[in-house]
């Protein structure tokens, strides 16, 4: 009989090695190799151009039906998606611990249960005698959700198999599952590729919708292969400080919708509770001119988010280093704002200390925000606050150039619906919404404007 030829699967990444060696050469981690079974020296041999059958081949432009969704009863989780739960679909939600993957997951299976759909809630970290603790404090006790504590994927497919497939099922987590096809520990590369890819064949085969918890690394990626992320439909990102009250669910892969919206949360004594208004809970009272204070329309998808850039800079009177701290934005593109400012501005940060905070904790990643984060630098640096009812948003060069961003009439909009009277924009930029427009080519005029030079 033919050997079976050995491998050695990295637990952290998935990197194949032909044997076992004490370091993973692609991400660096130790004593992640594990040895599993491949292939035999006669199966690879053999090639795979006979003996199946014929597949089944459609046109590109053949008619087809858009898929039913269904409401999850929570509008801002139901916009994430991109309109609600698709059947047959596998979903992956991802987050730290804490931060509210299971409280929103009972709610939703609590409103589709209540509306008289078939769902089950299979708990591998927790006991059915905890999982109802928790819904009776969230208020939802009395849902028809069919709940089960168990880790054996065969014995879930097995349960789900002999009775109508439900409409939704929630496995927490998957880090949890274990095959008995496969041999290792519950949580290994294997054990989670094998797991994940039998509960997305019987989602797939019975038309159930397949939503899937996933633990997260100390880097806030999805823990286990990379693989599974391309095997579900849809991967959701659970973001927030548990300190904070705040929850940011964000698409990042979405088969069945756009990747670029947002859901907002708060977390109340229910439960999740949904913020309608979002930038209501990134904007602090703004009565009073501060220094170093700017607004900032942010684009997510659809929905403009205004948020508040901080900014505060501390002179040093010794040869110490002068510390740069970001939260919330990237300290590379911080880094790149400090040079254009010194080196076509002439304004210089040498001898002083440099915090950047985004209030409320948001993140953002849009480039349209460097005209915010340079007017808030130059304000604390100058000490010459900005008016309260203004906006500023555009892309900033190396060259000092303020370049034009999208949708820029959408996010004045925004801005004037919440009492904002000013913006400070590039000057693509036109009137819309009745705001007043001050337009610069260049971050030398801005900061003339601001320190009164123009």
């Amino acid at each position: 009989m033919a050997k079976a030829k050995k491998r050695f699967v990295c637990q952290e990444c998935g990197t194949v090695a032909p044997r076992w060696q004490g370091q993973c050469e692609d991400c660096g981690a130790w004593n992640s190799l594990v040895e599993e079974a491949g292939a035999t020296v006669f199966e690879l041999k053999h090639h795979l151009q006979n003996g199946g059958r014929d597949v089944g081949l459609v046109g590109l432009d053949s008619d087809i039906k858009l898929p039913d969704r269904a409401s999850t009863g929570i509008s801002e989780f139901d916009r994430a998606l991109g309109g609600g739960l698709v059947a047959g679909s596998a979903t992956l939600l991802g987050g730290d611990p804490g931060i509210g993957k299971s409280t929103l997951l009972l709610q939703t299976a609590a409103n589709l249960a209540r509306r008289g759909l078939d769902v089950a809630y299979i708990s591998g970290e927790e006991a059915v005698d905890q999982v109802r603790l928790r819904a009776r404090r969230l208020g939802l006790g009395d849902a028809p959700v069919q709940l089960a504590a168990a880790t054996s994927v065969r014995d879930i497919l097995t349960t789900m198999g002999s009775t109508k497939p439900p409409a939704l099922l929630i496995i927490d987590s998957i880090q949890t599952m274990h095959s008995d096809l496969i041999e290792g520990a519950p949580g290994t590369v294997s054990q989670v590729r094998a797991s994940a890819q039998e509960l997305i064949r019987f989602a797939k085969e019975r038309g159930t919708a397949l939503m899937l918890v996933g633990h997260v690394t100390k880097d806030g990626s999805i823990a286990g292969p990379r693989v599974l992320e391309h095997m579900v439909d849809t991967v959701l990102a659970f973001e927030g400080e548990r300190s904070h009250q705040y929850r940011i669910l964000r698409a990042n892969k979405n088969r069945f919708g756009g990747t670029d919206e947002i859901g907002v949360f708060a977390m109340a004594d229910s439960g999740l509770a949904e913020v309608g208004n979002p930038s209501a809970l990134f904007l602090t009272d703004r009565a009073e001119q501060v220094t170093g204070a700017t607004v900032f329309p942010a684009l997510e998808g659809t929905r403009p988010v205004l948020v508040e850039i901080q900014a505060l800079t501390v002179r040093l009177s010794s040869g110490a280093k002068p510390r740069r701290a970001v939260v919330g934005w990237d300290s590379g593109r911080l880094a790149m704002i400090l040079a254009v400012l010194e080196a076509r501005c002439g304004l210089s940060f040498a001898t002083a200390e440099v915090y950047l905070n985004i209030a409320g904790g948001y993140r953002i990643s849009d480039p349209a925000a460097d005209l915010a984060v340079a007017a808030a630098l130059v304000s604390a640096y100058a000490e010459k606050p900005l008016p309260s009812d203004c906006v500023l948003f555009g892309e900033v060069a190396l060259s000092g150039e303020i370049r034009p961003v999208a949708h820029g009439n959408l996010r004045l909009k925004e801005a004037a619906k919440l009492g904002f009277q000013t913006a400070l924009v590039p000057p693509s930029v036109q009137e819309d919404g009745g705001m007043k427009l001050k337009q610069f080519r260049t971050l030398s005029n801005l900061v003339d404007h601001i320190l009164g030079r123009d």
